[in-house]
This record gives C-alpha cells, sequence and structure tokens, in this order.
C-alpha cells in the first residue's frame, strides 16, 4: 500500500485566550516576545503554506465548564484557573492567522489533542495527508499532545520553531523531547524541505566499508 504523501500545515490554538490578552501574557513564563515571535511567524508560515499550496487546517481550543471532564475541573479549583477559551468570547477568536475560505477549523473541547476533535483524523486521512506541519501554541502542551498521537498514527511530524514556543517547559527540551521520540524535523518555515513529507525523500543507502586487511 502506497505512504500518503501528502503535506498539511496544523496552526495549533492561535486564540487570544492564549497570547493576546493581558491575564494570557501575564501566565507565560518567559519574554512577552516569544509569544509575539510564535504569532508572527505562524502568520507567516501560514502565507507561505498558501503560496506553495500546501493545505492550512485551523485547530480551535474551547474551554467551557460544560465541556470540561471531572479531572479538569477538579484540576481548575484546586490550581484556582479559570475557564479560558470561552465559547463565543474574544478570548476564543483566532488572532494573527485567520482561516480563509475553504480551510477547515476543527474544535477541540477542554481537550488538547486535536485527533480528539470531531473530524480531524478522518479528514486529513482522506486527504491523502502523510506530514503534518505544527506552528501554534503550546510546543508542550497542546502541539506536543497533537504531535504525539500523529506520530503513532503514522503521520511525520515537523515542528516549525520560529512559530511556537513552550509554556510549562525549557523550549529547546521540548524540541529536543519531540526529535527523539517522535523522529521530529525541527527546521523553520523557510526551509524548503519542511513542506515535504520525509517519505518523499530518498533514504541514503549505506556504502560498506571494506573490512580492513589483517597484518601478515
Amino acid at each position: 500500500m502506497t505512504e500518503p504523501s501528502g503535506t498539511a500545515l496544523v496552526v495549533v490554538d492561535l486564540q487570544n485566550d492564549f497570547c493576546a490578552t493581558p491575564v494570557a501574557r501575564a501566565r507565560f513564563r518567559g519574554s512577552p516576545a516569544a509569544l509575539d515571535a510564535a504569532v508572527a511567524g505562524s502568520v507567516r508560515a501560514v502565507a507561505e503554506a498558501r503560496r506553495r499550496g500546501v493545505e492550512v487546517v485551523f485547530v480551535r481550543f474551547l474551554g467551557d465548564p460544560a465541556f470540561q471532564g471531572a479531572s479538569w475541573r477538579w484540576r481548575d479549583e484546586r490550581l484556582g484557573k479559570r475557564p479560558k477559551c470561552l465559547e463565543g468570547s474574544f478570548g476564543a477568536e483566532f488572532t494573527g492567522a485567520l482561516p480563509v475560505a475553504g480551510e477547515r477549523v476543527f474544535t477541540k473541547r477542554a481537550c488538547f489533542d486535536a485527533f480528539l476533535a470531531e473530524g480531524f483524523g478522518e479528514h486529513l486521512t482522506g486527504r491523502g495527508v502523510g506530514h503534518l506541519v505544527f506552528a501554534g501554541l503550546f510546543a508542550d502542551v497542546c502541539v506536543d499532545s497533537t504531535a504525539r498521537t500523529a506520530f503513532q498514527k503514522g503521520f511525520h511530524v515537523t515542528v516549525l520553531t520560529e512559530c511556537t514556543t513552550s509554556l510549562h517547559l525549557p523550549y529547546d527540551s521540548v524540541l529536543r523531547f519531540m526529535r527523539a521520540v517522535y523522529g521530529a524535523r525541527t527546521t523553520t518555515a523557510d526551509d524548503a524541505g519542511a513542506w515535504t513529507s520525509p517519505a518523499r525523500v530518498p533514504v541514503p543507502v549505506p556504502v560498506p566499508v571494506p573490512a580492513a586487511k589483517e597484518g601478515p
């Protein structure tokens, strides 16, 4: 069976409550400039994908209490977390990169993994996509959760390093983990190779090295 080799850019949770509101910027442990850079990088990546004819898929998060499971509600109560990206609110709206006509938007309801959004995996499979390029927020939460499932489902993973950042963990460590565990490529949107599935790149065949001759 032929391996799917299509590529899609997945833009994860580029929403006001994660990067644009005062509360979002205050809870971010790093420099606010890192958030701004991730948004700006994602905007450029979306433009580059469209220029190349690569499908762009948007994923959004809704955190309404009605969508939360018992463990989610318990965690928020215990840690004093307020729900984010309430349906219909400014916080739930996309920021920076916006979908255009014909681009699909998939909704996660109080979950991290885009494969838990209705129709996400089926859409990719139906489109012959075998390679996912990731941008958006956050590398150590929703991007990682989706990339992990993608790898386990047989998708090749590329993470655009200037298009995301981490919330809880050191960013370099997150990228190193993805490379080691998912075989992820971590590169930038201006790398032409980022937009090609590794399945379409020939694997070099090792050249046998003649055994050294033993002395007399």
